[in-house]
């Protein structure tokens, strides 16, 4: 027996960037919206993961390529803390910039309670049900015990494929590198602008991303149980190993009073878990493609130039379950794409379009499959959100298939 036993046009699983996102659209598509979040916190591994880079919204050249609820929530980012836009108008650095995660925290929260999205704090997703050919509903935990949340429309932003996996919608892993980003005192270091933070990004000293030649017990693929807590003891060890050496090495210059940790990450930092097994999983070498079902545009965060088309087709299953789609890091990529759609920009432009796309499927009584792409595509124009390289004055290299 539930607990309790509710209904919503929407349903969005994470409140990660993608989640949050993808039920402030919904809710502003004027259709009922919950979103449910294992933990208290609002923004996932850009907040409480202390990931804490909004990456560009430009192409490196002085072209904005991505707009709507991206471009706005990096000005949320900012609201209440700080931290600053670079002039990348003159070529001064990127559409980007660097922010305090719990400020954006509470940006994030006004958001969402400004846009009526029932948010589920502290409530597990642990099963999903389906009639067969739709996710109908998601089983849910939490102090009130054991519940059933059902949706006309789910869509998928854990992060880690949780809603796909219980729905049986096959998904794709990748390589995570152990790795440690937390924030930190040094008197040294303050939040001037987007070169400086008092922040600290470690990896292993010397060792280059390479899975084939990586040491043993630093390479994580997939997720399960334990491996969490593999990933979140080792990666606390290189913290450990950090200021131990800092102040071991340099005591006229740091001891435990001037150089500590303030926060450390509340959840593993593993950027690809899974991907769903998309209608169309975008992959390697597919930037400045021409996509017909193009919802939006994402710049390459790594170099100036590359720009990618994202097709609606990622955002649902290649298995035809309705009721679904996916945003962030668990829309259909692979390869170097993924590298692409994990980061905050996409994940903000998917989860707007997962938002909107289960809207138009609530009102017209589709599955996402079935939505015309064409209402879609007319719908995010509303929202002034560029749909193709033209749209930005940009040349694709190839269309799909051509």
């Amino acid at each position: 027996m539930f607990q309790y036993d509710v209904e919503y046009d929407v349903v969005v699983v994470g409140a990660g960037i993608a989640g949050v996102a993808a039920a402030v659209q919904a809710a502003r598509s004027g259709v009922k919206t919950a979103l449910i979040e294992k933990s208290t916190l609002t923004g996932g591994l850009a907040t409480s993961g202390l990931v804490w880079v909004y990456l560009p919204l430009c192409d490196g050249k002085g072209k904005q390529v991505t707009f709507g609820l991206a471009e706005e929530l990096l000005q949320e980012s900012l609201k209440y803390g700080p931290g600053q836009v670079p002039d990348w108008k003159n070529g001064k650095g990127r559409y980007s910039c660097i922010f305090s995660p719990a400020s954006f925290i509470v940006a994030l929260d006004e958001i969402l309670e400004k846009n009526g999205v029932d948010t589920w704090f502290d409530t597990l997703v642990c099963d999903t049900e389906t009639d067969g050919s739709k996710v109908t509903a998601v089983i849910t935990e939490n102090e009130d015990g054991r519940g059933r949340i059902r949706a006309k429309c789910v869509i998928d932003a854990s992060g880690s494929c949780k809603v796909a996996r219980h729905a049986g919608i096959p998904v794709h892993d990748d390589f995570n590198f152990l790795s440690i980003w937390a924030i930190q005192y040094n008197p040294e270091i303050t939040w001037e602008n987007t070169e400086s933070a008092p922040c600290i990004q470690m990896y292993l000293d010397g060792v280059p991303w390479n899975p084939e030649t990586a040491p043993e017990g630093t390479l994580f693929r997939g997720l399960n149980a334990k491996m969490v807590s593999e990933f979140t003891f080792k990666s606390r060890r290189l913290l450990r190993k950090y200021y131990s050496l800092a102040q071991h090495e340099h005591p006229e210059k740091f001891s435990r009073k001037n150089l500590f940790p303030i926060t450390v990450p509340a959840m593993p930092q593993f950027r690809k878990i899974f991907s769903i097994d998309a209608a169309r999983v975008l992959n390697t070498g597919e930037n400045n493609f021409h996509f017909d079902d193009s919802i939006g545009i994402a710049a390459d965060w790594r170099k100036p130039g590359p720009v990618w088309e994202i097709p609606y087709r990622s955002l649902y299953p290649a298995n035809g379950m309705g009721g679904f789609l996916a945003a962030g890091r668990c829309s259909g990529a692979a390869g170097d794409a993924w590298e692409i759609t994990r980061v905050i920009p996409t994940a903000a432009l998917t989860g707007q379009a997962c938002g909107l796309a289960a809207a138009l499927c609530v009102k017209n009584n589709v599955n996402p499959p079935e939505l015309s792409v064409s209402l879609l595509q007319k719908e995010l124009g509303k929202l002034n959100i560029p749909l193709h390289l033209e749209d930005v004055g940009l040349v694709c290299d190839k269309k799909e298939n051509a």
